[in-house]
């Protein structure tokens, strides 16, 4: 018996010993991919300070969505184009929905095809009772040492400035892409991309198949992921769908002193616990997994050492990431409850009752997956499922992490920032991209400004700024991609 407990006692040793080898091999070789980047940082040499008065300007335009007949919108459109006149004089322009331009800069190779570089310049408004809390009037474009402050500095007036900036510079110095280049800023972007969806309506009726377009969607993340240090720039393939399903109970009604056990309130309640009890299934597959195998590389070894062998520890991976909504919303379709309805009065039972759950659609799902998923979920046949198919929009498609375009933009930023995290990623708000990529064999989403954690607050939120350093980065990473066509 005691020579059997020492062969067993050794026999675990052995497993032992081997299962850390694997671990040790496998995390060894899970580094970051080497870059091809030049090493050396990019400068196109614009005007700086005159960039800077442009966006300052470029604020001072109201163009807010819910109010797209205001005469900002085309009074921007004739800012831009006194603003950018060897643009306007080089390239053609057509005049889309909603105020939404459409430029085509000629390449000399007409076999190549043509990209696209996107921005909008519409805006929120200032949300009612916040007006107070800016530090400088929200429409002024206030200039200090280091900010441009206004509504649309980040979202997305600073990137169309950059972009029509880094080409006004190029087209001075003599420089012609090869491949034909459009530039599409979206009038409407806040409030469901109608313009963007005419201009690829438009190039589709041409018969014009973008290689590849870059839109917003990511940003170049500094300090904002827990546990790692250096900035991680998020080339994001994708964008979650949309749809906000209505669950709906009907009951007699009455008065409040004699209720029947189940109220269509207490349906609907239960329903909406237990949606929230029982998530959309996800996991580490698909665009998921490659955004947190990319991600991963960059952590600690300890850290690698679990990402490294999801093999052993995929459950365990899988559990620590879904239990903070910023890296859950990586990995499955959401499930958000916004709003409720029932009776307006205290002591009168509801006839009706209802709720909004509102759902972020993964690349892995469809529409009809959501709609079965609560189905089942909830359980109950007394409950009615309503939806509007027209706001119902699926996940766009996922592209190409190897594609000229994606390697592109990825050397651009490296060239831009120097050396940083880039990962392929998933955007989890709808951007402008999901209808231009329907013109484009791939579609990609990041805006080239450095933002930290304090600035998430700031989109669509109040003190709204952009750094002068992140303005000159945007100009310069146009003008290293635009290098590269």
């Amino acid at each position: 018996m005691g020579r059997f407990l020492l062969r067993l006692l050794a026999g675990v040793v052995v497993v032992l010993a081997v299962l850390l080898g694997v671990l040790l091999f496998n995390t060894l070789r899970y580094t970051p991919e080497e870059t091809s980047s030049t090493g050396e940082t990019y400068d196109l040499k614009a005007n700086i300070e005159q960039a800077t008065q442009d966006l300052s300007e470029a604020v001072k335009f109201r163009t807010v969505s819910t109010d797209l007949k205001h005469p900002d919108f085309a009074a921007f459109l004739t800012f831009l184009e006194e603003t950018y006149p060897l643009v306007h004089n080089t390239m053609s322009r057509e005049v889309l929905a909603r105020q939404t331009p459409l430029y085509k800069w000629q390449g000399s190779d007409e076999s190549l095809a043509p990209i696209l570089l996107a921005g909008h310049y519409d805006v929120v408004p200032i949300a009612p009772g916040s007006h107070d809390l800016w530090e400088h009037e929200p429409f002024a474009g206030v200039i200090d040492e280091e900010f441009v402050w206004g509504r649309g500095t980040l979202d997305d007036k600073g990137a169309v400035i950059a972009m029509l900036t880094a080409a006004e510079k190029m087209i001075a110095d003599g420089f012609t892409p090869k491949r034909t280049v459009y530039f599409s800023f979206g009038g409407d972007e806040e409030i469901g991309g109608l313009g963007a969806m005419a201009v690829a309506v438009h190039l589709n009726q041409l018969g014009i198949e973008l290689d590849w377009m870059l839109d917003e969607g990511s940003f170049v993340l500094d300090k904002v992921i827990p546990g790692l240090d250096q900035p991680v720039a998020s080339i994001n393939l994708s964008e979650k769908g949309y749809v906000t399903l209505e669950l709906v109970a009907k009951s007699a009604g009455g008065h409040s002193s004699m209720p029947p056990r189940v109220t269509a309130v207490g349906r609907i309640a239960r329903a909406v616990t237990r949606l929230e009890d029982n998530p959309v299934p996800g996991g580490l597959n698909g665009l998921s997994e490659e955004f947190f195998d990319s991600l991963g590389r960059h952590f600690s070894f300890g850290q690698r050492v679990v990402f490294a062998n999801r093999w052993l520890f995929k459950p365990l991976l899988e559990s620590i990431l879904a239990s903070s909504p910023t890296t859950d919303a990586m990995l499955r379709s959401t499930t958000a409850p916004t709003m409720l309805t029932g009776s307006s009065k205290d002591n009168v039972l509801a006839a009706e009752a209802s709720a909004k759950i509102n759902f972020r659609i993964h690349p892995r799902d469809t529409v009809q997956d959501i709609v079965a998923h609560v189905r089942q979920t909830i359980d109950d046949p007394e409950i009615e499922i309503r939806y509007d198919e027209k706001q119902a929009n699926p996940a766009s498609p996922v592209s190409s992490s190897e594609a000229t375009g994606y390697l592109d933009i990825k050397t651009s930023i490296l060239d831009t920032f120097g050396p940083l995290a880039t990962v392929p990623g998933l955007t989890i708000a709808a951007t402008d991209a999901r209808h231009y990529g329907k013109a484009a064999k791939n579609a990609y989403r990041i805006n080239p400004f450095k933002i930290e954690g304090s600035d998430l607050a700031r989109f669509h939120g109040t003190n709204e700024r952009l750094s002068i350093e992140n303005l000159e980065r945007g100009i310069n990473f146009f003008g290293a991609l635009l290098q590269k066509q």
